[in-house]
């Protein structure tokens, strides 16, 4: 069903012949009442750039978790480079890198050390790990830096080093969950630089899962999820085509009676009224805009159009924009039910 879009529970087949990284099949993850992942089904194709989309809370990091063998699925299948995550689980982390939104880096220690650590750990061979070590930092920009306390180091630098540290061992697929957040955008920016340079140069597969959209905007394809279900699969600029027009965005001097007018005058139904503005979707926002203003009986204070971005997709999808505060409290909530359950045990 390739460049189709299918609704709760994507099954996601690859173009014939290709080799699949990923496979997934009605993966299921719960503690206790809370159902944090519900059945999804996806493949990711060797060689792709494989996108997560959707707010904390999602289901994003638990299911990233169940693909690198760190979480046992409570049903369904999963298989990385053609090993069960559950049956072969060695074999799966022996494949994988991993880059996850908490540091891992000892910053007691400089980068090079860091770095020798992991190799020791990945069973990197002795003869390797010099002309590793120094091929990852110049990869990713640190090369200078290798001798310096990695506490010293910013936000960006840390994440920069963490993927270079998830690549030593030459890895099938490198996952990175949430692997820009916190940065600010000039660093988003350098960072996803030095991502597409190492996925010309090493050739392997990258799994991320955001919440910026822009960032999406760099997978090959994007699995929307939200609520623990996958309920989009596409690539980026086919999910924009599904809002099928542009987006138009006004206030008013009275944006409620602005609103009933556009309904009933110019036959527009869904109309999203937030931080003082009115938007909604038209087929051709340029012509619409000039009979909006001469026909509109309300004092129109600022509009603008523009093409649609992957916000407006999800807010196409699920009727609101990514979640922050809610997703907080359902993290929160199935960390008391894990802790409760540690406690039993």
């Amino acid at each position: 069903m390739q460049g189709t879009v299918e609704m709760y529970g994507t099954v996601e087949s690859s173009a014939p012949g290709s080799e699949l990284a990923v496979e997934v099949d009605g993966l299921r993850k719960s503690y206790g009442p809370v159902e944090a992942v519900r059945g999804v089904s996806f493949s990711v194709r060797q060689g792709e750039v494989f996108g997560f989309l959707g707010p904390n809370g999602a289901g994003k990091t638990t299911t990233i978790k169940m693909l690198c063998t760190l979480l046992k699925p409570t049903a369904g299948n999963a298989a990385v480079v053609g090993h069960d995550v559950v049956a072969e689980a060695a074999r799966v982390r022996s494949s994988i890198g991993i880059v996850f939104q908490d540091s891992t880096l000892d910053e007691y220690l400089t980068a090079e050390q860091n770095m020798r650590y992991h190799c020791m750990i990945y069973h990197v061979p002795r003869h390797l790990r010099e002309e590793r070590i120094r091929m990852m930092l110049d990869l990713v920009g640190l090369a200078d830096r290798r001798s310096d306390i990695v506490r010293s180091f910013s936000g960006g630098m840390k994440r920069r080093l963490e993927i270079a540290r998830g690549l030593l061992h030459m890895p099938r697929v490198l996952f990175l969950d949430e692997p820009t957040i916190g940065l600010d955008p000039q660093t988003r920016h350098l960072i996803w630089e030095h991502l597409r340079q190492m996925r010309r140069e090493q050739e392997i597969t990258v799994f991320l899962t955001t919440h910026y959209m822009e960032e999406a905007d760099n997978a090959d394809r994007i699995a929307v999820i939200d609520h623990g279900r996958i309920i989009a699969l596409d690539t980026p600029a086919a999910l924009k085509r599904m809002i099928g027009g542009d987006i138009v965005t006004l206030s008013t001097a009275d944006n409620e009676r602005a609103k009933q007018q556009i309904q009933d005058g110019f036959g527009v139904s869904k109309i999203i009224h937030e931080n003082g503005a009115l938007s909604f979707e038209v087929e051709s926002g340029e012509s619409f805009v000039p009979r909006l203003v001469t026909g509109l009986g309300v004092q129109v204070r600022t509009v603008s159009v523009r093409t649609p971005n992957l916000d407006d997709v999800f807010l196409h999808l699920t009727g609101e924009a990514i979640r922050d505060e809610e997703a907080g409290s359902r993290d929160k909530l199935k960390s008391r039910l894990m802790e409760k359950g540690r406690a039993r045990r």
